[in-house]
């Protein structure tokens, strides 16, 4: 288990975006409690009594956790406010970035509108909706973040993508821009390579987020709504994570001088935490969908009491993708 004394991202300048609440705000306070700088960015400055999260909170959290926060208000479907916060942090950290993680995501309430429908029953804007703040942003940050990260010859782009690059949860235009931030990750990793800089595509679990909570008990999904397959198999939180996890896993690749192994590919953080020793804010480890310490519960929710003696092993993909992570699903 990590050492929550030791900083060991002291002096590691971060941005996060998308970070007022859910997984950008957990990662933030888990790169804080690293000890890292970490910029903030969202389109809520202060809380109010309509909003969920705010950079001021999420501010507060980081300084509580460690870190040292740099809230920036800004709008990543505008490109110019984009550019704008990378030549901001140019100048503050004299052309420095170590950590980018593209997390903005604007997709969830039309998400939660078009749930149940066929996808020629939304209009085409919905895809749209689901990935210019997203996917295209991510590409976006990228670029700026690439400009400052080649020339030092180091830095870690991590995009936060999902399990439905792979198998079918929330409809087409979702899954078209969870497979593309994974196939991003990649490319980019190839271009980047030779200036030792790093991009992964990171798949959290079952994310208990403010918004996708409130969206499963709207929609009736049960609980493992957040991202992962078998979305209503229980009634119960069998094997979420919270945010904060993500955010320790991506302070643990930030930490491991040899990061770059991994350039290129998709990193599970359930897999991650254990092979660092990171758990979850309360002190236990989920497992990795694809673990059969998950699949073998969540298809007999009788066993889930006794999780603990299930072994902890992935399955082979080519199993998953002909059962539980099976697509299309009828």
């Amino acid at each position: 288990m990590r050492n929550h004394f030791e900083k060991p991202l002291t002096g590691t300048i971060a941005l996060v975006t998308g970070a007022t609440r859910g997984l950008g705000k957990g990662i933030a306070i888990g790169l804080a409690e690293a000890g890292a700088t970490v910029y903030l960015t969202g389109r809520t400055a202060t809380a109010t009594a309509e909003s969920v999260g705010s950079l001021e909170e999420t501010a507060a959290a980081v300084t509580e956790a460690g870190g040292v926060a740099r809230p920036v208000q800004v709008d990543h479907s505008d490109d110019d406010q984009v550019r704008a916060l990378f030549e901001r942090i140019e100048t503050e950290q004299a052309g420095r970035l170590d950590l980018l993680v593209n997390n903005a995501y604007a997709g969830v309430s039309a998400l939660k509108a078009a749930y149940g429908k066929p996808f020629w029953e939304s209009e085409p804007d919905f895809w749209d909706a689901c990935n210019q703040v997203g996917l295209r942003s991510h590409y976006v940050a990228s670029v700026y973040a690439a400009r400052l990260m080649v020339p030092q010859r180091r830095g870690l782009i991590c995009t936060l993508s999902s399990w439905g690059g792979l198998s079918y949860i929330f409809g087409v235009p979702y899954g078209m821009g969870k497979a593309a931030c994974d196939r991003m990750a990649a490319d980019m990793a190839v271009e980047l390579k030779k200036y030792q800089v790093t991009s992964l595509s990171v798949w959290p679990g079952i994310v208990g987020t403010e918004l996708m909570t409130q969206f499963a008990a709207e929609m009736g999904l049960g609980a493992n709504s957040g991202g992962g397959p078998q979305a209503d198999s229980n009634k119960t939180n069998y094997n979420w994570e919270t945010p904060l996890l993500t955010g320790r896993v991506i302070a643990a690749l930030a930490a491991d001088p040899e990061v770059m192994r991994r350039t290129g590919q998709v990193q599970i953080v359930a897999e991650l935490a254990r092979e660092y020793g990171v758990v979850d804010a309360d002190g236990h480890r989920p497992a990795s969908l694809r673990s059969l310490r998950f699949v073998l519960p969540s298809a007999v929710p009788g066993l889930q009491p006794h999780a603990d003696l299930v072994p902890d092993v992935e399955l082979p993909w080519p199993f998953l993708l002909l059962g539980p992570l099976g697509s299309p699903k009828v």
